[in-house]
């Protein structure tokens, strides 16, 4: 499925909220959050994002299917400011059709061109499918945090992923 990509505006906040939520709602295999973000709270993360961090948008026929978005890495730290953390999220209905791919590939293009070095992210070991989504874009798992955070009181392990932009290494 071809898809659109772009940057989140403001007007994509409720899609997004519904996106997220969902999984803290309903599936619990991609984030240790447990309380559902708001309109406004997404509405303020977009308008914070600035530039450096983007916040990218998979549309098809005016339908949000999915968002691919970094964060900083250890912001108080200067010396990892070209270290990303990123994640994914697709749209419960429009998962399998390579959406996750195109907007992942497109987050590495856009974080690339901003000179980040690394992008990396921690995906809980039981979702394979974000798992071969990173390892078929590049990323190789480094290692895995064991008993990383409780979700629904049992402790979970997360594989460490990350991708390394050679080109931006130069000193």
């Amino acid at each position: 499925m071809k898809i659109e990509v772009r940057r989140a505006t403001i007007e994509d906040a409720a899609e997004l909220a519904d996106i997220y939520n969902y999984n803290i709602v309903h599936e619990r295999n991609s984030t240790f959050e447990s309380e559902p973000k708001t309109i406004e709270n997404r509405v303020k993360w977009i308008e914070d994002s600035g530039n450096q961090y983007p916040i990218l948008v998979g549309v098809s026929d005016n339908v949000i299917v999915g968002t691919a978005y970094v964060s900083s890495y250890r912001e108080t730290r200067a010396c990892y400011k070209g270290v990303g953390e990123f994640s994914i999220y697709i749209h419960q209905n429009y998962r399998g059709k390579g959406i996750g791919k195109q907007l992942l590939g497109a987050l590495i293009e856009e974080c690339e061109k901003l000179h980040y070095w690394k992008l990396l992210s921690r995906i809980f070991d039981y979702n394979i499918g974000s798992r071969q989504l990173c390892n078929s874009l590049g990323f190789r798992e480094v290692g895995v945090y064991e008993k990383h955070s409780q979700l629904d009181g049992k402790w979970l392990d997360v594989v460490i992923v990350e991708k390394l932009f050679p080109n931006n290494l130069q000193i």
